[in-house]
């Protein structure tokens, strides 16, 4: 039996960790419109759809996040929904000690003194 080779978890961008953040955050309701509007009200920044579904399908293309679509009821659409893998979930902890680590021992008050 051939061995799975483990993956290295991956340093994720800014607007890369919010949208993941914002997946975890909505569970079971993480499909796009819920990511977006949940990254809106965290962020109290304006988040066009586009760049939430960019990003997750790139989030997907690089296996930290997997999607599937929703079967459609009769008056709701179908929805894609997604969900942070094992994969994902150690490359937002490995993002997390990374960004830790640069602000250790930095002072940011003496930058602020005018």
């Amino acid at each position: 039996m051939k061995r799975q080779k483990r993956l290295e978890p991956v340093l994720l961008g800014a607007f890369e960790e919010q949208v993941m953040l914002a997946v975890v955050r909505t569970g079971a309701e993480a499909y796009g419109m819920t990511v977006r509007r949940e990254l809106e009200e965290v962020t109290r920044r304006e988040v066009t759809i586009g760049s939430v579904y960019a990003t997750l399908d790139r989030l997907e293309a690089k296996g930290l996040v997997t999607s599937s679509r929703l079967a459609a009821a009769s008056d709701v659409p179908s929805r894609r929904m997604f969900i942070v893998t094992p994969f994902g979930a150690q490359s937002l902890v490995f993002t997390r000690t990374t960004r830790d680590r640069l602000w250790s021992g930095v002072d940011v008050r003496t930058l602020l003194e005018v």
